[in-house]
């Protein structure tokens, strides 16, 4: 009877393979530039795994309604470029964290002539200097184990016409994210390398192109359809699950730079 019980039990065990607990339970993650897009889905991923998220952004209306949906344990409204409020947020966080993720901010394109220096200062030191900042402030709060998650850009790998300047911008990301994780161990630091993803950034970019965009890389695309944030949502909170992972840049591109 009791090795009949047993093979049920491993049957059944087969069948219906027991729940495991949630990848996150427990934990906090930040969200700079979290109340749209990426940042967004990224924090409706991480509650489902059963972190608490905490959701910062310029627009406090937007912010509000963000909190709201996900159930934000708290929210901050500011400029994340703003280096003194950036430090004032992380000052005024209650507690440990244990993962932080920067959506904020988005890249130039345009002619490389029609740059002014001062556009071409803070297209090249801009998204290198957010996270600098943000690793300054966030490391010492940060349990260990955790991960910085910062924003490269695959799609712009490539020199092409109108890129201009954000392939150079592109190219500073992986070493930086490298050089990093080596400094804030046991700590750690990835980046997130998308193509095109269907956000509303994408939608401002690309504005009347958007669905042609759209319709081009679901027609030339191995996987047949768009990136979303979801999907990169899906990647983020894996890096911040799997301690093993850090000082590497991850590219989540659907296989456009196979084909393009």
């Amino acid at each position: 009877m009791t090795s009949l019980r047993s093979a049920h039990d491993r049957h059944d065990r087969h069948r219906f393979p027991p729940r495991h607990a949630p990848d996150l339970l427990g934990q906090t993650v930040v969200l700079i530039g979290g109340s749209s897009g990426i940042g967004l889905e990224t924090a409706r991923r991480a509650r489902a795994e059963g972190a608490e998220v905490v959701l910062t952004g310029r627009d406090p209306d937007r912010l509000k309604h963000a909190a709201s949906e996900v159930g934000a344990r708290s929210t901050a409204a500011f400029d994340a470029t703003d280096a003194a409020a950036l430090r004032q947020f992380f000052q005024d966080l209650p507690g440990s964290i244990d993962h932080v993720m920067v959506t904020a901010g988005r890249p130039h394109y345009g002619p490389l002539l029609e740059m002014d220096s001062a556009q071409l200062r803070e297209s090249l030191s801009s998204h290198v200097e957010l996270g600098l900042e943000v690793a300054r402030n966030a490391v010492g709060k940060m349990r260990p184990g955790g991960t910085l998650i910062f924003m490269g850009d695959a799609g712009s790998r490539r020199v092409a016409p109108g890129i201009g300047i954000a392939s150079a911008v592109s190219a500073v990301m992986p070493p930086f994210v490298a050089a990093l994780a080596l400094e804030i161990a046991p700590a750690r630091a990835n980046a997130i390398a998308p193509g095109f993803v269907d956000t509303p950034l994408s939608a401002s970019v690309l504005a009347d192109q958007l669905d042609a965009r759209r319709a081009e890389l679901t027609a030339k695309l191995p996987i047949a359809r768009v990136v979303t944030p979801a999907d990169v949502a899906a990647l983020a909170v894996h890096l911040m699950a799997n301690t093993a992972l850090t000082g590497a840049t991850y590219d989540i591109d659907g296989g456009q730079q196979l084909v393009f």
